[in-house]
Order: C-alpha cells, then structure tokens, then sequence
C-alpha cells in the first residue's frame, strides 16, 4: 500500500486500486485474464502479456476516452499511471508561471521525443489537458503503429508524427523553423547494453515468479539500451538541446538512476541552464524528472504571457 508521501500525483487517476469492473465494462475481453488476486481482491497475472494489454486498452478506453488502443508484438508495453504521473508533473512546471493553474488546450504544445509504437504520452496528454502533442520517433515500424492508433481515434488535429531520420540526432531534423514548444519529454534508454537489458527483464521475471525472462513491457532493442545508457544518452539531449533553447520552455527526461544525477546537473550548471529536479513516488518505486530551460526567470514569465494569458 502506498505510504503518505510515497504516492501518484494527485490529479492521478489511479490513486485508487483498478475498478476492474468498470474495466470490464468499458472493455469485455478483460474479463478472461480477471481473477482473484489470493486476498479477495480482483487483479490480473501481471506476468501474461496479452492481459497487460488488454488491461491497458480498458484503462485508457474508461478512463481516458481513447477507444481504440493495440500494440504490435515485441514493443514496449507502458504502465499507464507513471506515465500519467509524468505528464501531471510537468503540468505543475508550467502551472507555476500560470498563477498556479495547469494551462490546458492546443495552446500548450508537447514534444514527445521517441512516442514508440505505444503513443502512451501524447495519448494522455491530449485527454488530461487538451494539449497539442508532436510525437517525434526513429523506428519505422513503430511510426507505422503510433499513426494507426492517431488515425483510430481521429486524433490528426491534436497530435503530429515526426519521423528522426539520424539516430545520431536527437532534437535535429524534429524541432523546424518557427516552432515554439512549451515542453519536451523523454523516457530514455536505461541500460548500457543488450547483456544489461537481459538481465534487467531476468530479474523482472524473477521477481513476478518466472522462470523465463520474457516480459510483459517486452521493448524493442533501441527502447531498452543504447551505448552509455542513460546517462550518455540525457549527456547528449542536454548539449544538442542548446540550439533549440529559444524555441522551448522547458526541457525534460525521466532519469532512472540517482547515481546519473550529479553529472547531469553539473553538465547544467556549467551550461547556464535553470534545473528542476521532480521526484515521482510509485508506491515503493521512486523516479525523478530532471527539467531544464536556457530561457531566464523574465523570458520564462513573457513566453507564459504570450502564450497562454493573451486574450
């Protein structure tokens, strides 16, 4: 059980344990991979993939209104409430310079660096906030897959695939001339290898009671590790995102490791840039965001006036 301090945003939607009757309801096929959880409690074999799933298509179909949702074999399966979690955060980052209210709308414009085929952020956040997503990836099949689930959902006019043509490219060849973001996300590749990557998902298996290292999140091999990790790989979005630093207002990525932090602020600090550090508590799993803007404290406050508070 969550402890007091240690839990999801409070605007989460998934503060409360699943209704999985309601799920059922939104979504029929759930039903099969429902079963008591040896408490009396309703869940599902977190360890089956195909019930990940479909648990996810009906917690985005109830709860989120997003009606059609699949994901092609061998890509990552997202849990839905750290995702949320993310978003609420970052909403709280602009809310501060929007007399502490969440700007909502087409208005606020999000960029989604690597969507995968899932679409999990700009999914949810067009449905929390109304906000215009470009959901920028490199893999083409996973382009392929996030444009069906757009297309399902007749979502064209709130959300925008481009496609990074340079792996060696992170914000290149996706931010254009004359585009103003008033944020970026990322979940960044966490392993250093394909080896690490194997043994994170053995562990996973373990700990869900398998035997086999097949996971439910599964991830495609660019999802899951790159040279360096992640700390390589934030190094890298932090120094090529100084060119853009007058077309965005904050910067953002998940760090999943505590020890990657001191390098990556001090990279910041040395940078000139502004840095908020925002811890996430997923019950007994913490997480952080590490936000930065090259813009000053004034800027920060015009571009909220202008792009939001205008009439």
């Amino acid at each position: 059980m969550n402890t007091p301090g240690k839990t999801l945003h409070p605007r989460n939607k998934h503060l409360q344990p699943y209704d999985f009757a309601a799920l059922c309801a939104a979504v029929p096929a759930l039903a099969a991979f429902v079963r008591d959880n040896g408490y009396g409690t309703p869940s599902i074999d977190f360890a089956n993939p195909d019930a990940v799933k479909t648990l996810n298509q009906a917690l985005l179909k109830q709860l989120y209104s997003v009606e059609h949702w699949q994901l092609p074999d061998g890509f990552l399966c997202p849990a839905v409430p750290g995702r949320a979690d993310y978003l609420h955060y970052l909403a709280d980052l602009l809310a501060r310079l929007n007399k502490h209210k969440v700007p909502t709308g087409a208005k606020v414009q999000l960029l989604d660096i690597g969507c995968g085929a899932n679409l999990i952020y700009p999914l949810l956040a067009q449905a929390e906030y109304g906000w215009k997503v470009t959901a920028a990836e490199l893999d083409p099949q996973a382009l392929a897959a996030a444009e069906l689930l757009i297309e399902q959902n007749q979502l064209q006019h709130r959300i925008a695939l481009r496609s990074q043509q340079n792996p060696a490219h992170i914000f290149h060849g996706i931010i254009q001339a004359g585009d103003l973001f008033d944020l970026t996300l990322c979940n960044p590749p966490f392993h250093t290898s394909a080896e690490q990557a194997i043994a994170g998902s053995q562990r996973k298996a373990r700990n869900l009671g398998l035997n086999s290292a097949e996971l439910n999140f599964a991830g495609r091999s660019h999802e899951l590790w790159c040279d360096g990790g992640e700390a390589t790989f934030i190094r890298l979005m932090i120094e090529q995102s100084q060119s853009y630093g007058s077309q965005v207002l904050w910067f953002s990525s998940l760090v999943s490791k505590q020890q990657n932090l001191p390098a990556l602020q001090q990279q910041l600090t040395a940078l000139g840039a502004e840095q908020q550090l925002l811890e996430m508590h997923q019950g007994n799993k913490q997480s952080r965001i590490l936000a930065w803007s090259f813009m000053t404290d004034k800027q920060r406050q015009l571009w909220a006036q202008f792009r939001w508070q205008k009439n």
